[in-house]
């Protein structure tokens, strides 16, 4: 994530840079005007270029899943290039308005004239300013109420849906009051390409065209309400759905009007079209799902998605499994892809972090799973009898692999206590927030 986001911050700025010292600078041009002409037009290609990039993810690109390790990690990407975006922005936006402070301090002296229009084009020009002055406006909004995480859901999606007509505005704002002479510079042909791909995105999402290729529907075989506030759902597929791989995620809309929200696949793949949902009652959403679902309603699963894989284990590399909570779902899966070949089943250690063993729903399923693994050792920590994970307990190696599904707070600790004994073993988390 963070290699994409300063690959394309860098590769925007160099192609910034080359113009800059190829330029041949306006004679009697102030150094303190010049400056702050190319720190407006700078701010402003990082902030379309981290925008553009921001609305290319979104269309959930499956071919990046590989390079950048999964979508989960795409919409980490996509949530911090936003974040960036809005931060330049800002900055373009005070730059800007620095003009007044310039020209009291120095005068209007030694200023770099602008390009001169006429006609239409000027008029568009005009617009093009005012209208990336409402959209910059309009994104801090939604960046503070992106990052207020008590801010509904639901409320939060729908606003979100402008955001496709909010790059496009600002798209129409670069486009025009670029400088000209950039479209025949590295610097404008780099623009162009990031203005095409951000523009697909706006469009797909407003066509609701996203994901669509990768959807299937079916019907919602059961629906069991769980102790610990977890929602247990059973859906069987039609022909559209082409399988997962145990470990993977899809999107799931059980009710049109809330859209999809991501949910681990609880299951190994049976090649019946059913699928396993253990869903835990975390948001506004979740609650209560349990009474609003019912066996018989319909029911759309887009995927899958994810490099949650077995399959992509490191086959010399000792396996430690570790569960926090409903991250346990991934596992499950896992266990379950291997019943039926147990002697060739991998050798790990999987370790389950409960808050409650006696009244956890997971404890007695991982249980009957792992009976039958021998190559499988489970271990339950109760925080109710005071046995939480630690690092020190994994008995982990430079030699060991991790793969860690639970609370960012517990994955954090464990990868602290493993540096703080000089162990760094190749550590998997999903990065599930895709908001």
């Amino acid at each position: 994530m963070k290699t994409l986001i300063f690959s394309l911050l860098s590769l925007v700025t160099l192609a910034w840079g080359w113009d800059v010292f190829t330029a041949v600078a306006p004679e009697n041009a102030s150094p303190f005007w010049l400056a702050r002409q190319q720190a407006l037009h700078l701010s402003g290609l990082l902030s379309v270029a981290m925008m553009s990039l921001v609305m290319f993810l979104a269309t959930r690109p499956v071919w990046l899943e590989t390079p950048l390790g999964g979508m989960d990690r795409i919409y980490r990407a996509h949530k911090w290039a936003g974040i960036t975006a809005v931060g330049f922005a800002a900055a373009h936006w005070l730059i800007e308005m620095s003009d007044d402070i310039l020209k009291a301090l120095i005068g209007r002296e030694g200023r770099v004239d602008k390009d001169k229009f006429a006609g239409f084009l000027e008029v568009l020009r005009k617009l093009a300013e005012d209208m990336g002055e409402w959209a910059i406006y309009a994104v801090l909004a939604m960046l503070v109420i992106t990052l207020w995480k008590k801010f509904p859901y639901r409320a939060w999606r729908i606003l979100h849906q402008a955001m496709p007509v909010l790059y496009l505005m600002l798209a129409f704002h670069a486009a025009l009051l670029v400088p000209t002479h950039y479209w025949t510079q590295p610097v404008g042909m780099l623009l162009g390409g990031l203005l095409l791909a951000g523009v697909y995105g706006a469009v797909e999402s407003m066509r609701k065209a996203i994901g669509k290729s990768r959807q299937a529907t079916g019907e919602i075989i059961s629906v069991v309400n769980l102790p610990g506030d977890v929602c247990s759902v059973r859906c069987r597929l039609n022909q559209g759905w082409q399988g997962h791989r145990a470990g993977q995620f899809a999107f799931v809309t059980f009710e049109g009007k809330e859209g999809a929200h991501p949910f681990t696949i609880a299951s190994a793949d049976r090649g019946d079209g059913t699928l396993d949902f253990q869903i835990k009652a975390l948001g506004d959403y979740t609650k209560g799902l349990a009474q609003r679902l019912q066996a018989g309603q319909v029911v759309r699963v887009e995927g899958p998605y994810g490099r949650f894989d077995l399959a992509r284990r490191d086959l010399d590399a000792s396996q430690i499994w570790i569960a926090g909570g409903i991250g346990v779902t991934p596992f499950l899966a896992w266990l379950e892809s291997i019943q039926a070949t147990p002697q060739h089943a991998v050798a790990a250690d999987l370790h389950y972090c409960t808050r409650n063993q006696s009244k956890d729903p997971f404890v007695a399923r991982l249980q009957t799973l792992c009976a039958g693994l021998p190559n499988v050792g489970l271990h339950i920590h109760d925080a109710s009898l005071g046995a939480s994970l630690k690092a020190h307990t994994l008995a982990a190696t430079q030699h060991s692999e991790i793969w860690f599904c639970g609370p960012a707070g517990l994955g954090h600790a464990l990868r602290n206590g493993l540096k703080s004994m000089g162990v760094m073993p190749r550590f998997h988390q999903e990065a599930f927030e895709m908001r």
